[in-house]
């Protein structure tokens, strides 16, 4: 239900770019027509959907910062939404007729873009955690089958495909929301575009209502953080040194976390040692999925050019009446079609031939597959310059009338664009999901999570950057950058991770450490 409203991101990009159509008063451009609103141009276009991506992905720290100390996340994520759906308010009084268009309507929607992302980011990185800790097991177990055959549970696959499942059903929500939107958009106005997602919304609150003392929850544990944080720095005594190499070796060392450990420590204990030597292994542990983390900013500026320059793109393209905004749902469209057979055929597949696709394997490939994505939409856009009519500037070409005079090539040449950034998906993003809540000390999962999250956020920090390469004629140099950005770092990734790959075994099964409040 929630991830129905965040369809509404599909239509940002002409509500703020596009202008008007002549004589319309909500922004519908009708069969023919081009949709908008605000008339700010691509840039303005991209710099304020980019800053929602960061805003979005920034708050998820104090949503899990609240949720892990004081209120517990199904409690943050009931508040959450609350918010979320004030935003959306905000957002449908930016459209209404005689306020669309105007700078009245600017504000409001840059307003509403703000309220709705802190919603967003109290959500996202509670729900999750929330979802995947209904399965309580953490240890291999002998299972019979009704066959009567013995087989072995892994508690680590059991969760990867609880993070299949929960990213299946984001992006039927995410399906279902952008193409009623972009039709309402195209045909009634972008009023009726922002209502649709709110009502959906309203029935987030009574599915909460159900669920309570229904859920299993974990309690807030009060304050992890500064004892981690005053952890790791324990850790580092004695290890800096002037020369950087040494430094460097003796900061990542393997033996790095032991002289943390309570049961290493001469004399007496600091007193907010409260913690065993299994918490310090889980927390060597989390550290080490941050690490992983810090990488996916890179990646994330790849599929982040699905929200506004490839929706931009076909705007000038071919569309034979189709809304120029459909086509961003070929990314969770195929993404319903291939994590079931991702999970039915192609893992066990690679299972029964001995293939072990480890997590750290699949996110280097979800490095690969985006590079790939970002290549086939440069080559796109190069025969679209050679195809527009105004060359190297296909956005800006109109007729004397001001109607819109785009390439012949037709739209859907974008399909393998989206279909590769789908399955970089798959590798990267879900990946990331299960490794984050995997990795994490159990009192500090929202918080691991809302560090996976925050590299969005980054990422869209980045993005920014390249809003000066987000116009003609420099498009095609802007999807080249990230296409070479995302397939060096996948190369490099891999490299460095690789043996923190192959303890995947090891780390999956550490104990439960003790912590006390």
């Amino acid at each position: 239900i929630y991830y129905c409203t965040t369809g509404a991101s599909a239509v940002f990009t002409n509500f703020i770019q596009q202008p008007l159509p002549p004589g319309s008063t909500t922004g519908a451009g009708g069969a023919n027509g081009q949709s908008g609103a605000l008339g700010r141009g691509q840039r303005m276009s991209t710099g304020l959907t980019t800053f929602y991506q960061f805003w979005s992905y920034v708050c998820p720290i104090a949503g899990a910062y609240v949720a892990d100390t004081y209120w517990g996340r199904y409690k943050t994520v009931c508040v959450s939404v609350a918010v979320a759906m004030l935003g959306h308010v905000f957002m449908i009084i930016s459209a209404i007729p005689g306020i669309i268009g105007g700078n009245a309507s600017v504000g409001i929607f840059v307003l509403s873009l703000i309220v709705t992302g802190a919603g967003a980011g109290g959500f996202k990185s509670n729900i999750s955690p929330l979802v995947a800790e209904q399965y309580r097991r953490t240890r291999m177990f002998v299972s019979t089958t009704k066959s009567g055959e013995r087989v072995i549970v892994d508690p680590n696959l059991t969760t990867a495909r609880i993070y299949m499942y929960f990213y299946l059903f984001i992006n039927i929500g995410a399906l279902i929301g952008q193409i009623g939107m972009v039709y309402a958009e195209k045909f009634v106005g972008f009023w009726l575009a922002y209502t649709l997602p709110t009502v959906v919304f309203l029935i987030s609150p009574l599915v909460l209502w159900y669920g309570y003392g229904k859920y299993r929850t974990s309690p807030p544990t009060g304050s992890v953080l500064p004892t981690a944080l005053r952890a790791w720095r324990y850790a580092q005594r004695g290890r800096w040194s002037w020369n950087p190499i040494k430094c460097i070796r003796n900061l990542t060392a393997d033996d790095f976390w032991e002289s943390a450990k309570p049961s290493k420590v001469v004399g007496e204990k600091p007193k907010w040692m409260i913690f065993d030597d299994v918490w310090v292994d889980e927390l060597r542990r989390g550290f080490k999925a941050c690490s992983v983390f810090l990488w996916y900013p890179i990646y994330w500026l790849s599929y982040n050019q699905l929200n506004n320059n490839l929706t931009s793109q076909a705007a000038t393209m071919d569309t034979h009446g189709l809304p120029n905004d459909v086509l961003s749902n070929l990314d969770p469209l195929a993404l319903i079609i291939f994590i079931p057979l991702c999970d039915l055929f192609i893992y066990p597949a690679l299972v029964r031939c001995r293939i072990n696709f480890r997590p750290l394997q699949r996110i280097s490939w979800g490095f690969y597959t985006g590079s790939a994505a970002m290549i086939w939409a440069a080559v796109v856009q190069h025969y679209i310059y050679k195809t527009n009519p105004c060359g190297y500037y296909a956005g800006t070409c109109v007729d004397p009338n001001g109607y819109p005079l785009v390439s012949p090539l037709n739209v859907w040449t974008q399909t393998g664009s989206y279909v590769l950034i789908a399955f970089s998906e798959i590798l990267a993003s879900i990946t990331g999901l299960e490794y984050a809540f995997t990795k994490a000390p159990k009192n500090m999962r929202s918080l691991v999570m809302s560090i996976f999250l925050f590299m969005n956020a980054v990422a869209a920090a980045i993005g920014e950057a390249f809003v000066s390469l987000s116009t003609d004629p420099l498009l095609v140099w802007n999807y080249g950058s990230v296409a070479v950005l995302c397939g060096v770092a996948g190369v490099v990734f891999w490299m460095v991770f690789r043996g923190l790959n192959a303890e995947e075994d090891k780390l999956n099964n550490l104990g439960q450490g003790h912590f006390d409040k």
